[in-house]
C-alpha cells in the first residue's frame, strides 16, 4: 500500500514539475481514438517536441492544488490526456487533429489549459492555435530582421549612384 502510495506522490510532483518547466498545458478528453490516430498524434507531438500525457484527473488536481492554480477543477472529469509544451505548439497539434477529420470532433476535445502558469479558456486555446508555429515565428523575426541592413544597403547604394550621375 506504501509503495502506491510513493508512486502516486512521484507521479503529483511529475505533474508539478510538467506545469513549471513548460510554457503551456492543453487538457483534452477523448474517447473512440484508434491505437493507429493516437500513434500519428503522437509521432506530431513528439516531432515538435510536446509530451502528450494521460493522468488520472485525481493526480492531476492534486498538483494543480498543490500549485495554487484553480479553474480546472470541472474540467477533470471522464478520460483526460494533457499536452505540454511551448505556447502554442500544443493547442495547434490538437486543433488540427480535430480540424482533420469531421469524425475526431467526437473523439477529441479541447476541455481547458494552462498558459505560463495561469488557467485559459478553450476560445483562448483556439486563438493559440491559429498561430503560427514557433519555427515559422522565428523565420519572420529573422527576415523582418535581416529587412533593415538589406533596406540600409539599398538607399545607400541609390545615393551612391546618384552622386555618380550628378559628377
Amino acid at each position: 500500500m506504501g509503495n502506491n502510495l510513493d508512486i502516486k506522490k512521484q507521479t503529483v510532483e511529475e505533474i508539478k514539475q510538467k506545469i513549471k518547466d513548460n510554457e503551456s498545458m492543453v487538457m483534452v478528453s477523448y474517447t473512440g481514438i484508434t491505437v493507429e490516430q493516437i500513434t500519428k498524434l503522437r509521432n506530431k507531438f513528439r516531432d515538435a517536441n510536446v509530451d502528450y500525457v494521460v493522468y488520472k484527473n485525481t493526480l492531476v488536481r492534486r498538483a494543480l492544488e498543490d500549485l495554487e492554480i484553480k479553474g480546472l477543477e470541472d474540467q477533470l472529469a471522464g478520460p483526460s490526456a494533457f499536452a505540454f509544451g511551448d505556447a502554442v505548439s500544443p493547442a495547434k497539434i490538437v486543433s488540427e487533429f480535430i480540424d482533420e477529420k469531421k469524425e475526431n470532433a467526437n473523439k477529441m476535445a479541447i476541455k481547458g489549459g494552462i498558459l505560463y502558469g495561469e488557467v485559459t479558456d478553450l476560445a483562448n486555446i483556439q486563438r493559440l492555435a491559429k498561430l503560427p508555429g514557433r519555427e515559422q515565428l522565428i523565420a519572420g523575426f529573422v527576415f523582418g530582421l535581416s529587412a533593415v541592413p538589406r533596406s540600409l544597403v539599398y538607399v545607400l547604394d541609390g545615393i551612391r549612384k546618384q552622386k555618380e550621375e550628378a559628377a
